[in-house]
């Protein structure tokens, strides 16, 4: 037993140790979830790369989220989206391209188009890719065949191109009279509709102008060339940057009193004539859900390129008596959706 004098420094040294071991409990306590927290492993990181402007992208990115959400990826939670939009300017693609390399994303969605896609093709050899093009992935060379893409890379195929034929025999029925019809497409975005259309509008005895736009100021212009030309009626190529376009395509259509057709619907409910293509919306979809399926494991080289097996063919009813246009009951009847 100690001495009295004693006891009391005991007790003081005492509830100095119960101090010490109690802050070190206690910063050990904080520094646990710190520690588990870096033990956890990051989230995969989605690269988007896209031609247009952010309004465009905003209005198809709801729809690529859906897709990753049913194959069981949210963003912010599970997965990470990282997006590079060249606002129009196609020649801003490789840089872009290669920046999402270097930012070591898991896969790369290659969204808006055959430059977007060849972009990131050139890029990279191993990360895995997804795409969204209006033309044949096979001619293009982005992929060795349809059902066996090989290498790094797979998406889906809009089929643009190969409707070209079907919306200028549309614009022909509306128009039967019509002797020089024009293609207008971006110069910037390699697409081959000019060439297909040409021996359609040759089998229907017409003339096909095709014009040039990539800018604004191009539209005006090309329109402008459009009046000089005689030419009845108009085919928008698919692009991105045409398709933002769509109001002001639509107000020139409208001032010159010229019939116009777009692969999208979008053009349609934007005031334009007729629309002949795939749903834009539930496309994106699907590439949402194609890159999930690669994040899970699935490889590119071993998934099918999708193409669509639904085309909506839309009409605007107040645009046509705009135009001075009879559209025909028969024609009515055959479109999926009538805008009064």
């Amino acid at each position: 037993m100690l001495p009295p004098e004693l006891v009391g420094q005991q007790m003081q040294f005492d509830r100095v140790k119960r101090r010490e071991f109690i802050t070190l409990l206690g910063g050990a306590a904080a520094a646990w979830p710190l520690a588990a927290r870096a033990q956890q492993p990051a989230i995969p990181v989605v690269g988007l790369l896209y031609p247009g402007s952010s309004k465009e992208f905003q209005s198809i990115l709801p729809a690529f989220r859906t897709g990753l959400d049913e194959s069981g990826f949210a963003e912010g939670q599970s997965v990470a989206i990282e997006s590079r939009l060249a606002e129009g300017h196609y020649d801003r693609l490789p840089a872009f391209a290669a920046d999402l390399v270097d930012r070591k994303v898991a896969v790369l969605a290659a969204l808006g188009g055959l430059a977007s896609a060849k972009a990131v093709q050139v890029a990279t050899t191993t990360i895995p890719i997804v795409f969204v093009v209006g033309s044949d992935p096979v001619e293009s060379r982005l992929v060795a065949s349809l059902n066996r893409p090989g290498g790094n890379i797979t998406g889906l195929s809009l089929i643009h191109v190969q409707l070209a034929a079907k919306r200028l025999a549309l614009l022909h029925e509306l128009a039967p009279t019509a002797e020089v019809i024009a293609l207008l497409e971006n110069p910037s975005n390699p697409n081959p509709e000019a060439r297909e259309l040409r021996d359609a509008a040759r089998s229907l005895g017409l003339q096909l102008n095709v014009l040039n736009a990539r800018t604004e100021v191009d539209i005006e212009a090309a329109f402008a060339t459009l009046v000089q030309q005689r030419s009845s009626g108009v085919l928008i190529a698919s692009d991105v940057f045409l398709s933002s376009r769509r109001d002001q395509i639509s107000r020139l259509a409208a001032r010159h009193t010229l019939p116009v057709i777009s692969p999208f619907r979008e053009y349609v409910t934007a005031g334009g004539l007729m629309s002949y293509g795939v749903n834009i919306q539930d496309i994106y979809r699907q590439a949402g859900i194609y890159t999930g399926r690669v994040l899970k494991g699935d490889k590119p080289a071993d998934l099918p390129v999708m193409q669509p097996t639904k085309f909506d063919f839309v009409i605007n009813l107040k645009a046509a008596k705009a135009l001075g246009l009879t559209v025909p009951l028969i024609m009515q009847m055959t479109a999926d959706e009538v805008i009064e």
